[in-house]
């Protein structure tokens, strides 16, 4: 119940990742270079993708979906991290807090969804490669994205509906570099355990059952690749593959099991983990499942090789 008599917070206060000026400095060359570089990367991904007529499976339809979810997601956090790292005082305001909060979740959720479907997209080739095409056709693809974000957005307005009826009348600083539940839960002026448990419920259970099933659906592709089929070409891109979703699946899930599938109290690891959860790993995993795809490699060289002459002429 709120307070009948308190001055509500307009803004939050951030404490950033460091306290001191070299730090910051030093920490600001890192993010700023790997940002600037691994972003050109995730785009480079989608436009291969989109302008190549031979990457017209519906893996590289997903793939290029999931680079896009990454450089969005990432970019949540990541700008206003690297301009406070200037700033004397580091704040956003409470709509600012509330929006990136929503987004946050919304694209994370979104991308969760979008690797189930990926896993589907796997099942369906390995496990039925006769009916493939029928299957994963492209109005069904584009039905499953749609959900996906569907249900990002839905998991998403839930944590947001939690968060703004919840009075805010002090202190107003966050142990943090940006906003999410775990912070803004504990600065409120009120007993927030029913909402921390719907939060953890929705976000940390959610995360948990994802992450196993998932992992379980590729032990299974794995375990059937390995167990009837030969030592192909295309056997061994499959495994590739699985491989590279599986890691993709870890970096994604690991960081949000051990964000939101806990009590929502203060740990040391919290800053580091949440660094990789929303700057590091989204905008690495395109780039670790292309690494370990020959198609979209040969695609993307042909891509860089006609803008080179293009620029030559």
């Amino acid at each position: 119940m709120e307070p009948d008599n308190y001055t509500r917070v307009t803004e939050f206060v951030l404490t950033g990742l460091s306290q001191t000026r070299e730090v910051q400095l030093v920490l600001f060359a890192i993010f700023l270079s790997f940002y600037l570089f691994i972003l050109p990367g995730n785009i480079l991904i989608i436009c291969t993708i989109r302008l190549d007529p031979h990457l017209t499976n519906p893996m590289y339809f997903l793939l290029a979906n999931l680079a896009f979810l990454d450089i969005w997601y990432s970019s949540i956090t990541a700008p206003k991290m690297l301009v406070d790292f200037f700033a004397e005082r580091k704040i956003i305001s409470f709509g600012g807090c509330i929006a990136q909060l929503f987004f946050l979740h919304f694209v994370g959720a979104s991308e969760m969804f979008l690797l189930t479907v990926m896993a589907f997209d796997r099942y369906a080739a390995i496990c039925r490669p006769l009916h493939y095409a029928t299957i994963m056709n492209q109005h069904l693809c584009f039905i499953l994205v749609a959900l996906s974000w569907m249900g990002g957005f839905i998991h998403s307005i839930i944590q947001v509906a939690l968060i703004v009826r919840l009075p805010f009348c002090g202190p107003n600083e966050f142990d943090s570099y940006f906003c999410d539940i775990t912070q803004v839960v504990r600065i409120a002026c009120a007993n927030t355990f029913p909402e921390e448990l719907v939060m953890i419920f929705s976000s940390g259970l959610i995360s948990v059952v994802c992450f196993i099933a998932l992992l379980m659906s590729y032990a299974f592709l794995l375990a059937m690749l390995k167990k009837h089929s030969g030592s192909g070409e295309s056997t061994n891109r499959a495994i590739s593959t699985c491989y590279s979703h599986i890691i993709i699946v870890v970096l994604m899930f690991g960081p949000s099991i051990y964000i939101y599938a806990r009590p929502f109290d203060s740990f040391s690891l919290d800053k580091v983990v949440s660094v990789f959860h929303t700057v590091i790993f989204p905008l690495l995993n395109p780039i670790i499942y292309t690494l370990r795809n020959k198609e979209v490699k040969t695609a993307m060289g042909k891509l860089l090789n006609r803008h080179n002459l293009c620029k030559e002429k």
